[in-house]
């Protein structure tokens, strides 16, 4: 049998003076989970709470980028994704080594937003979205910062997309060389710029574009819902419509649109993109969530609904397209109607009908496409090699 000590043969351990506690660093008690009535770590506190504070202390994992073949592909430049005035300016006055130093000197302070960001932010919004009903899926929108800046300037792009936690994993710095001819090979669905002549570039290309353009006051948009407004001729369909106004007038365009109503109308530079949106839409309709599904799309015409609109709603028909909402507005001002819509972006072919829409606080896209460029070019501000 095991010899067990008895407890006079155990040898006696040194008494100690009882110590209190050492008090609980600051910061180990801000990360201690409050229990009931405050104290944290006290028993009794529900189990979900305890791990839904735990799975919040843990680094969040970034999602995985879709492949560029599935995705729909946004390509933004750095000054439509940020402000960069003051650096535009130091270039222009002082040149390209000033404006390289600047930047360094200053990386790690991010850019403010710029007038594709709130577009941005709920393209990602409508991607959480995406994921949490299809979590294997790589039909998503899928953000790539095209740009002719310095690579050297990219740690302060960097900085300024991590800092707003946006999810931008491509990126394209061309050195002060044009992006322009990178955008077929990065799968480009739709190129926004802050340089006309670059965007005239893309869509000579083939490729849908657009000029952005800063509204002249702010305007709260959702958070939630993306929403896309597009003007129709010349931007969702051809200019053959308006190349009849501009050659024969009103009456002799109402009689022709009458006379080809169930004929089609040829696609314009942003069809595609529309169709991009509605696919994406028809994912959520699959599950039942037409009403909430995030994504809306407008139609914001000049075309009056009586004598031209039923083409223009069976054109999309036969493309097996839809918007959310049609609006004719037979000439009138857009802008205040899209105040009313409060869109993250619209696309118009007409400078007049986007100066419009700025006034009023709507974020605006030129899209340079059709007759009405030979009669006016957008004003821009004088660009430079490392603006975009």
């Amino acid at each position: 049998m095991p010899y067990k000590a008895r407890s006079a043969d155990r040898p006696r351990l040194r008494e100690r003076p009882v110590r209190a506690d050492p008090p609980v660093p600051r910061s180990r008690r801000a990360m201690e989970p409050p229990g009931p009535a405050g104290a944290p770590g006290a028993a009794g506190r529900p189990w979900e709470e305890a791990k839904a504070f735990y799975d919040n202390l843990a680094p969040k994992k970034k999602p995985k980028s879709p492949k560029p073949e599935n995705a729909i592909t946004i390509a933004v430049s750095s000054r439509a994704l940020f402000r960069m005035e003051e650096e535009q300016k130091i270039y222009s006055e002082q040149g390209v080594e000033a404006y390289v130093k600047y930047q360094l000197d200053h990386e790690n302070e991010p850019f403010l937003p710029g007038a594709a960001f709130p577009f941005v932010k709920a393209l990602e919004a409508v991607n959480t979205q995406l994921r949490e009903l299809y979590p294997d899926s790589e039909e998503l929108f899928d953000i790539v910062l095209m740009t002719n800046n310095h690579a050297q300037v990219g740690v302060r792009l960097i900085n300024s997309i991590n800092h707003y936690d946006l999810f931008i994993e491509r990126f394209c710095m061309t050195g002060g060389n044009s992006p322009i001819c990178y955008l077929k090979a990065y799968h480009t669905n739709l190129y926004l710029s802050s340089d006309a002549e670059k965007v005239s570039g893309a869509i000579e290309e083939g490729i849908a574009a657009a000029t952005i353009f800063s509204p002249s006051k702010d305007l709260e948009v959702s958070e939630n819902q993306l929403r896309v407004a597009f003007d129709g001729d010349a931007v969702l369909f051809s200019d053959e419509s308006e190349q009849i106004v501009k050659a024969h007038g009103l009456d002799m365009f109402f009689e022709h649109e009458k006379a080809h109503e169930n004929k089609p109308l040829a696609q314009g530079p942003l069809k595609g993109f529309l169709e991009a949106l509605g696919k994406l839409q028809k994912k959520f309709y699959s599950k039942g969530l037409r009403m909430e599904c995030p994504i809306r799309t407008y139609l914001v015409t000049a075309r009056s609904a009586a004598s031209s609109g039923a083409r223009a709603l069976k054109t999309l028909r036969s493309w097996g397209l839809e918007t959310d909402e049609a609006l004719f507005l037979a000439g009138a001002p857009k802008g205040p109607l899209l105040k009313k819509i409060r869109p993250h972006i619209f696309f118009d072919d007409q400078m007049f009908h986007v100066e419009g829409a700025k006034e009023m606080g709507t974020i605006a896209a030129h899209v340079p496409y059709g007759i009405a460029q030979k009669h006016k070019q957008p004003v821009q501000e004088k660009q430079t090699p490392n603006s975009k």
